[in-house]
């Protein structure tokens, strides 16, 4: 058995900060379960860390990136929930079970929480029994692999703190990672759906997951035409994906009482709004950061019932990290993998 693996080492902020490097091979003890990872996703706040942007930077040195699935290769004394064979897909708030996040500052990932704790660019990881998922079989593990955050923040916002009905009325902007997962959760609970985008490409593919409506961003008084679309109302659901000037038009295009989940800072972190749409149309704004355990576990059931599949973008090998990282950049449409086997 090959005791050495090779995996990516971030030692600071910046693309420099990478390297590809190999190291023993992890042993699992009480626990704790020995992950072969066969795939993993790149999320917007691999960026963010990477960069060292709004508070992220982890502790260093660290292996990158929260989410992978892949292989049970061996279990720690104490282990009775998985076996060697298993499928598995990580968690990223491992510590957050139910109800409200345990702490002020929400539970981390291993990889922004301690060196000794690896990420998932890795050929194995070690994983405390509790902080790990069985795969949907419906999956396979690349699809698998893009869950613990987009998705589950996703469903978080639309079906656990929004309590999506059939027909609601969702305003999801942009098409990456979180958006098409909430647009493919909004259909699922049949719900009407409106999608904003700057690529009129990307309005064409979200077209054929569903989405029912297509806005360019850049058409004027885009909450008017989101009322339009919606008989005047406008949407009982958001998902702010951008932030900046862009929550004010959120605000705008919220039907009164709606749920407004504020999840993307892409365009910044200091938000700008009309406090008369929130008093007049008594609306709740909530900054969703993934969710926690149960929800993620109601959402694998419901992913594997009604054979969802994830987007995929682009696929890349772990040696290739450097060209995901800069299909990031981008603007991928859906989620990037790194495959593993």
């Amino acid at each position: 058995m090959n005791s050495i693996i090779r995996h990516w080492r971030q030692t600071g902020t910046g693309r420099g900060s990478l390297s590809f490097v190999t190291a023993p091979k992890p042993i699992p003890y009480a626990g704790e379960v020995l992950v072969k990872v066969t795939a993993a996703s790149l999320n917007y706040r691999d960026k963010l860390v990477l960069e060292g942007s709004v508070g992220l930077t982890p502790q260093e040195p660290i292996i990158p990136a929260t989410d992978f699935a892949g292989i049970v290769e061996d279990v720690g004394d104490g282990v009775t929930r998985f076996r060697r064979g298993d499928r598995v897909v990580s968690t990223v708030a491992p510590d957050w079970f139910d109800g409200a996040a345990p702490t002020p500052n929400l539970p981390l990932a291993p990889s922004f929480r301690s060196p000794a704790l690896p990420g998932a660019l890795a050929e194995y990881v070690v994983r405390p029994a509790y902080a790990l998922a069985r795969s949907p079989d419906t999956l396979d593990d690349a699809e698998a692999s893009t869950l613990p955050i987009a998705a589950l923040t996703a469903w978080y916002a639309l079906i656990e703190r929004g309590r999506l009905r059939p027909g609601d009325s969702v305003l999801i902007h942009g098409t990456g990672g979180v958006a098409l997962f909430g647009l493919q959760f909004a259909k699922l609970l049949g719900a009407s759906v409106i999608v904003t985008s700057s690529s009129v490409d990307k309005l064409a593919a979200a077209r054929k997951l569903g989405a029912d409506h297509l806005l360019r961003r850049d058409t004027p008084d885009l909450a008017a035409e989101v009322r339009c679309l919606t008989h005047g109302r406008g949407a009982d659901h958001v998902l702010e994906t951008i932030g900046g000037a862009n929550f004010a038009l959120s605000l705008d295009a919220a039907a009164p009482g709606g749920h407004v989940s504020l999840i993307g800072q892409i365009a910044g972190t200091d938000i700008t709004g009309n406090g008369l749409h929130l008093a007049r149309k008594r609306l709740t704004v909530e900054g969703i950061a993934v969710g926690h355990r149960r929800a993620f576990d109601e959402m694998l059931r419901a992913i594997d019932a009604d054979r969802l599949k994830p987007v995929i973008d682009s696929r890349f090998s772990l040696a290739d990290l450097p060209a995901a990282f800069d299909r990031l950049d981008e603007g991928p449409f859906g989620k990037i993998v790194i495959e593993l086997a």
